[in-house]
């Protein structure tokens, strides 16, 4: 069985990013080629908490991309509705974080032509309940990430119709309480986990105890992967910081204790979780690509 990889979140790719003003119709069939050309059939190009300006910019460009090529089924919004505390807002810029609002996203989705289809919210913010219930209506899969959230929050979330997490282990503090944090929430909830296994975002042990615990159909993987993947190690500037990219193949951020994306595609992703895990195609097929067509459905 060959494996078919749908990427749920890509950042950019080769120098293309997709939450940068300048962003053209160009750059994105560049991405979704060289994309294509290693394996990656489909993808949601992923858009970081941003800028009205940005925003403004980048949805009406990718919506184009979205409503003509079928390799761009949809977009995931990665925020602007996230917690923007040290450590959980990770590498986006804190100053855009906006309090979940349906009238701030119904300007995004307008400006998106009604192709977000994925969007990652922190569940403890103020207001969020109603606004994954309008999410959820309006055919908008949710996913938890960059978060905070306490067991009752998670649990709130799922209720009201939240079906994934967002690169569950990353977007939160090096360092937690062993028991009482989101990670284990998670784990204990119904919600479907994205795992990015690039080999620096998750340690292997991380990464089997989670499928232990979830089960090849609760599993999506995804490479996160930022503008510079695919391009010579070196420092560049994205997301509104400075990264440098290792030769070992690391996106690391300058100027906060994190990570800022990977480096890697889809297919590497599925690569390191098959030594990680011992899985065959069948379990990374469903991994790497049923899983998320029947959560997107």
């Amino acid at each position: 069985m060959k494996v078919r990889h749908f990427d749920p979140q890509v950042n950019g790719y080769a120098g293309v990013d997709f939450s940068c003003v300048g962003l053209t119709l160009e750059a994105v069939n560049r991405a979704a080629d060289l994309l294509e050309g290693k394996g990656t059939e489909k993808f949601l190009p992923t858009v970081i908490t941003s800028s009205m300006e940005v925003y403004e910019q980048v949805l009406p460009v990718l919506a184009q991309a979205a409503g003509k090529d079928a390799r761009i089924p949809g977009i995931h919004l990665e925020g602007p509705f996230i917690s923007p505390e040290d450590g959980a807002v990770g590498a986006h810029p804190k100053a855009h974080v906006r309090v979940p609002s349906i009238e701030q996203f119904k300007k995004l989705q307008d400006l998106a032509e009604g192709h977000v289809r994925l969007l990652t919210l922190a569940p403890e913010r103020p207001g969020v309940l109603e606004l994954i219930e309008y999410l959820v209506e309006n055919k908008v899969v949710v996913s938890v990430g960059h978060t905070f959230a306490n067991p009752q929050q998670i649990q709130d979330a799922c209720a009201a119709g939240a079906t994934l997490a967002t690169h569950l282990g990353n977007g939160i503090p090096n360092q937690l309480n062993r028991t009482d944090n989101p990670i284990w929430s998670v784990l204990a909830s119904p919600l479907t986990v994205m795992l990015i296994t690039d080999g620096f975002h998750l340690p292997p042990n991380f990464i089997k105890a989670a499928y232990a615990i979830k089960g090849t159909d609760k599993v999506i993987l995804t490479s996160d992967a930022a503008p510079v993947a695919g391009l010579a190690p070196g420092e560049y500037d994205i997301f509104g910081t400075r990264v440098r990219l290792t030769e070992e193949g690391c996106v690391r951020n300058l100027n906060a204790p994190t990570l800022a994306g990977s480096a890697a595609t889809l297919g590497q992703c599925a690569d390191i979780c098959r030594k990680v895990l011992g899985v065959g195609e069948k379990e990374l097929n469903k991994m790497c690509w049923e899983n998320i067509l029947n959560v997107l459905k």
